[in-house]
């Protein structure tokens, strides 16, 4: 496939054609949430891989080993993605035959959502991470997956992330967007690095947030079966063929310090545009908060 051919856009963003498409983007505008639903958002290489398999350990805790067996061959049978805009357009009309709670999570801005999201009292977490670790991840994710344009320097690359020329758009416009719910008791924030830096505490908040009961035993055993090595040994049961290039290296401690990260150049505009670029995730009116609170951006 040609570059040319492999982002479509849509409302002004691009996005993968070989997995969604404009008709499905459309046909997305009647999906119907459910009061129940866990959503989990992430801007593409924040983490939401690793946010959506703790939350799914959190939500199912409570299920005996056979009941999980009947809620995936449910999925299976479905031929459901639980990411809210991937597949075709038919997918939302299977997504009601799902049983609750479902785990639904997508890498779009609020303002692309369904008006029913927000209309019903479904609970949001949105995850952030560093832009700067961000980019460097999607950088290599974009270079090792064939259905997403690749790039023959960091320079090249670096342009199209500043301007918002990758799917999903600007992250910088992402953050920008969620900021305007900082203060909606729906919704929760949670950052990648204070995941990272206390498994436990982070999953501890995510289960009062959505009202999962667990005992302790419960989060350490998560804690344990979320870590990167335990995830790469079964990433092809649970992302078949990606599996490898989702995990295909420990980029979540190698991309802690970006310019660590593989010889990458430093390029000279990046401390300068990187410290303009989160200008508006500034405190919203009548908050102290705001979703770069906790998050180091240089």
């Amino acid at each position: 496939m040609a570059p040319e051919d492999m982002l479509f856009s849509y409302r002004g963003i691009l996005y993968p054609a070989t997995i969604s498409s404009p008709q499905t983007l459309e046909a997305l505008k009647s999906f119907e949430a459910r009061s129940d639903d866990v959503i989990l958002v992430g801007y593409p290489k924040s983490g939401t891989n690793w946010l959506e398999q703790m939350v799914k350990e959190l939500a199912d805790a409570k299920y005996t080993e056979e009941e999980m067996k009947e809620r995936i061959n449910a999925e299976k049978k479905l031929e459901t993605f639980q990411r809210l805009e991937f597949g075709d357009p038919g997918i939302y009309e299977r997504m009601k035959q799902l049983p609750s709670r479902r785990i639904i999570v997508t890498h779009l801005r609020p303002d692309i959502l369904p008006p029913s999201i927000f209309q019903s009292k479904a609970k949001i977490l949105v995850l952030v991470r560093n832009p700067k670790d961000t980019a460097v991840s999607y950088y290599h994710f974009c270079n090792n997956l064939p259905m997403m344009p690749s790039f023959a320097s960091w320079d090249e690359y670096f342009a199209d992330f500043m301007n918002g020329k990758l799917a999903w758009g600007s992250y910088f416009d992402h953050l920008v967007e969620w900021n305007k719910y900082i203060n909606n008791e729906r919704i929760m924030t949670i950052s990648y690095e204070e995941l990272k830096e206390d498994p436990i505490l982070g999953m501890k908040k995510i289960a009062s947030f959505f009202g999962f009961s667990l005992c302790e035993e419960d989060f350490s055993r998560i804690a344990k079966k979320t870590s990167f090595k335990a995830m790469k040994e079964k990433s092809s049961e649970t992302h078949g063929k990606f599996g490898d290039i989702l995990f295909r290296k420990d980029r979540r401690h190698a991309e802690t310090s970006w310019h660590q990260s593989g010889g990458i150049p430093v390029s000279a505009s990046w401390p300068e545009m990187m410290n303009e670029a989160p200008a508006g995730l500034g405190e919203t009116e009548g908050s102290t908060q705001s979703l770069s609170s906790g998050t180091e951006w240089t």
